[in-house]
């Protein structure tokens, strides 16, 4: 993605230190949300950068706000992957670790076709355990998850070396 965007998000990215534990830095990306302008880049360029998809699916919550209007932008539907118990027909589930702990995603069993093609987005790629999570629920689905793009990834927390040569692409690195 290009150096002087990447530059100007990173600049309206705010770090909220112990949060939502001590030792944990939160990167609170509403700044980035709340200038228009900005966002609006934001999605042209994930929406530029995607491989030819059928569907994007995006991750509770904050992937639902990156992801949406990306599908939008190429035309194409969208998939929420949502946290457990939120979704009220049979599902898909996978429990994942997070960096500060557990929790488990789940994807209607029905959301996208066999042989369908998922670009999947999110805001960060921390650890890897809830991207890893949300390929497996497609996979079960028997969907192709042919790519995933991040707002920022947290290059520390090793999250790539989970995804199993699933290509990731992420504006930001810290």
């Amino acid at each position: 993605m290009n150096a002087p965007l990447a530059e100007r998000v990173r600049e309206r990215i705010r770090d909220v230190p112990d949060y939502p534990q001590p030792g944990v830095t939160f990167r609170d990306i509403t700044p980035m949300l709340a200038d228009g302008p900005l966002f609006a880049e934001v999605v042209a360029a994930l929406a530029q950068s995607a491989p030819p998809v059928d569907l994007v699916a995006g991750m509770e919550a904050r992937g639902f706000l990156l992801g949406a209007p990306v599908a939008v932008a190429l035309g194409v539907g969208f998939v929420p992957v949502r946290k457990e118990g939120k979704l009220p027909r049979e599902t898909h589930s996978g429990a994942y670790d997070l960096e500060y702990g557990s929790a488990v995603l789940e994807v209607h069993r029905d959301a996208v076709a066999r042989g369908s093609r998922v670009l999947v987005i999110d805001d960060v790629l921390a650890t890897g355990g809830t991207a890893a999570a949300t390929v497996e629920l497609f996979r079960r689905a028997g969907a192709e998850v042919v790519g995933m793009s991040f707002l920022m990834e947290l290059l520390a927390l090793e999250g790539r070396s989970k995804l199993d040569g699933v290509p990731v692409e992420a504006m930001l690195a810290y």
